[in-house]
């Protein structure tokens, strides 16, 4: 089930009935920006002060974090966004999830996920982090500031995302806007990164491979 449904450039999906379940189906850019950017300087900080790690093995740790959202997102866009649904609820979900985003590309409110569920996927995330830190390493700290890394890439990714539907490209970016319209427009199972073009290119989905 690959999304190729009539696009309303102007228009925004009803998704809850109930007016308060549907607010918070909405949200700016910069009430994202007021929750991540100093939990991710305060978790940076707290894990330098705390655990002793150095400047340079922070750095590594917070970019191979970020080259790991890409890959997320890649993954989730193409698998989990693009999930052919049988159930009613399956395409409900998908539906809330995306669907409404291919049938309203241009919906400003909508293309920032809402504080609720983005702090409650980023709890659970954080808390897988730290699972696997603690196995790996027998200490919490090394997550912490990959958690900071990775929501750091999902910031970039949501920005760059935010911005492809709401301006015109600047000058070195054409390529992003184009890769990215193009999926919407023409080529649905194609082109499912959106801040990177990379994995596409390495599993087979990238426009030029049609």
């Amino acid at each position: 089930m690959y999304l190729k449904k009539v696009v309303d450039s102007k228009g925004q999906a009803r998704i809850f009935k109930n007016s308060y379940l549907e607010m918070l189906t909405k949200t700016r850019p910069w009430v994202i920006y007021m929750i991540y950017v100093p939990l991710i300087i305060f978790l940076v900080l707290y894990a330098e002060a705390t655990f002793h790690y150095s400047a340079g093995l922070i750095s590594l740790i917070f970019l191979i974090a970020m080259l790991s959202w890409t890959l997320f997102e890649y993954l989730v866009h193409r698998f989990l966004f693009h999930f052919p649904a049988k159930s009613r609820l399956g395409k409900w979900l998908v539906y809330i999830f995306h669907e409404n985003h291919h049938e309203f590309p241009n919906d400003r409110s909508r293309l920032f996920m809402p504080p609720v569920p983005s702090m409650l996927m980023a709890c659970m995330m954080l808390l897988l982090f730290c699972g696997i830190s603690f196995l790996l390493f027998g200490s919490i700290g090394y997550a912490f500031v990959f958690f900071s890394g990775f929501i750091t890439g999902y910031l970039i990714y949501v920005s760059i995302h935010f911005a492809i539907h709401a301006y015109a490209p600047p000058k070195y970016f054409k390529v992003l806007w184009r890769n990215h319209l193009s999926h919407h427009y023409k080529y649905p199972d194609r082109a499912f990164g959106v801040s990177s073009m990379f994995w596409d290119k390495m599993f087979g989905t990238s426009i030029k491979n049609k």
